[in-house]
């Protein structure tokens, strides 16, 4: 086989790879539409998977979902370990729907034993779609990269207007502080945002603060699909 030949073969292997990989992205969102279709009015929690049991925003975690678990909203995480288990555990322990998307990843990424329901994706995209389209509000906890992934593409697709605004709760006043002063004096000062964009955002440490957040917001959501509904 020459050149050409060699050249013209490898092209057919790589578009035979893209085909696939087409059909394996189609059928992570046909999986997570199907089983997530009966999902109600949820709470997403975001953090790092590298916190354990005794740390102390695992523990708020824990007691968080729990909160929110008898206000009667499912509870979404990545399925993972630390905060992701944590959100997790806590939904399990009031028999409330404790949903894992759960990631394939080289390392840290394991998931955790309190998933009633559990996906697993290849895809980071066709992931966050499904946490944005079941979500009705995000909890942000402690976390790293991905964590401030999740927080940055939620934000801009309400400052967007691309997804109707929810509630996007930071929990953890001394870590999450730092970050909003910074983008307040950087970030304004140089009029890359508006003033008007932190309002999408709520820092507190007060759990009881977060659960009326969230109830405060599905009752609204529940009229507007009661008015959407008489139309």
């Amino acid at each position: 086989m020459n050149l050409k030949d060699n050249i013209h073969s490898s092209l057919e292997e790589v578009k035979g790879d893209e085909a696939w990989r087409m059909f394996r992205i189609l059928s992570e969102f046909t999986e997570g539409f199907d089983k997530l279709s009966d999902l109600d009015l949820s709470v997403t929690v975001f953090g790092s998977a590298r916190f354990d049991e005794n740390d102390f925003y695992y523990k708020k975690t824990v007691e968080l979902s729990q909160r929110l678990g008898e206000q009667g909203f499912p509870i979404i995480s990545g399925g993972g370990p630390g905060i992701m288990e944590a959100a997790n555990r806590g939904a399990a322990d009031v028999d409330q729907v404790s949903v894992g998307l759960n990631i394939e990843l080289p390392y840290e990424q394991k998931p955790n034993p309190y998933q009633n329901v559990a996906l697993s994706f290849r895809y980071f995209f066709a992931r966050k779609v499904m946490f944005v389209k079941h979500s009705m509000g995000y909890v942000c906890m402690p976390g790293g990269f991905g964590t401030l992934d999740e927080l940055f593409e939620a934000l801009t697709l309400m400052q967007t207007n691309r997804i109707y605004h929810m509630p996007l709760v930071l929990f953890g006043t001394n870590f999450w502080s730092g970050l909003i002063v910074w983008m307040k004096q950087s970030l304004l000062e140089l009029k890359t945002v508006s003033d008007i964009d932190f309002d999408l955002i709520k820092i507190t440490d007060d759990i009881d603060e977060v659960v009326s957040i969230m109830t405060s917001h599905r009752e609204w959501k529940k009229e507007q699909i009661l008015l959407s509904k008489e139309k």
